[in-house]
């Protein structure tokens, strides 16, 4: 298995950093997705640190998806507007990310339903001990995830307080390198901010995110989509770091963000 560590100042170099490496150094093999002629993935785990996250340019322009989407993808991870979609018996969703972190359940013997708020006892776990070990949720389901065909990629988020430094580690099983983790990334830097705005206010003291670290066991670029790959190669190659991000705070990143928060009001006016 190939081991790579990454770190980088922004959310965009971090993430491009990490996608060629993989690329470069990466080990050669098949998975449970390839179909017959499929090239071979690209794969490693992954140890990659954003030294700030919310350092700009935070947006890197190869990724692929919209910066609309990238709006109402965080708002799913953070505010679970697709939790409803949640309901394996009629062949739908088995789970969100929002919904295993905010509302995981449990069943005692008795089959009685218990849903337990994990960000909240993050906050107060925090609040109560900014030192403690034990910050942490967890998204496995042992008696779901085995049998699904899609089980939750992200594992687990750990949380501790450095001085005036709310720190993460996200941990991930399997990570699409190069089509999810850049969006999976935004979501959860916002996680981030979230739990340091929360425990800030708790404390009574300005709180802010430190180092970001996402950690990958398999973190890949499938063979299925080498082609389509080229193009964020001769991105790399030939334009400067600066004509390859957006500063997350621009207009015109702002207009399209907003633009996701249309789609997101029009989808819930809809009964979607």
């Amino acid at each position: 298995m190939s081991y790579i560590t990454v770190r980088a100042r922004t959310l965009a170099e971090t993430w491009e950093q990490a996608v060629l490496q993989c690329w470069e150094t990466g080990d050669r093999i098949r998975t449970e997705y390839d179909k017959p002629g499929d090239p071979e993935s690209r794969d490693c785990t992954l140890m990659a640190v954003v030294e700030d996250p919310l350092a700009e340019p935070r947006i890197h322009k190869a990724f692929p998806g919209s910066i609309e989407y990238l709006e109402i993808y965080r708002q799913e991870v953070v505010l679970g507007i697709h939790d409803h979609w949640v309901n394996p018996k009629e062949g739908k969703w088995s789970y969100t990310y929002h919904q295993r972190l905010f509302a995981y359940d449990l069943y005692d013997a008795q089959g009685r339903k218990r849903v337990v708020d994990q960000f909240q006892y993050i906050i107060e776990k925090l609040a109560e001990a900014p030192h403690s070990r034990r910050a942490q949720a967890i998204t496995w389901k042992p008696d779901v995830d085995p049998a699904v065909d899609d089980p939750a990629c992200l594992q687990r988020l750990w949380f501790r307080i450095f001085g005036d430094e709310v720190r993460m580690n996200v941990h991930m099983r399997s990570n699409d390198g190069y089509k999810a983790t850049f969006m999976n990334m935004w979501a959860f830097a916002d996680l981030q901010r979230l739990v340091t705005e929360e425990v800030g206010k708790r404390l009574g003291r300005a709180l802010r995110p430190g180092p970001y670290a996402h950690i990958v066991d398999s973190f890949h670029i499938y063979g299925s989509y080498f082609k389509e790959f080229e193009g964020f190669l001769k991105s790399v190659r030939s334009r400067p770091f600066a004509e390859r991000t957006w500063d997350s705070t621009s207009e015109m990143v702002q207009s399209a963000l907003d633009s996701g928060r249309a789609q997101v009001e029009a989808e819930k006016k809809a009964g979607k």
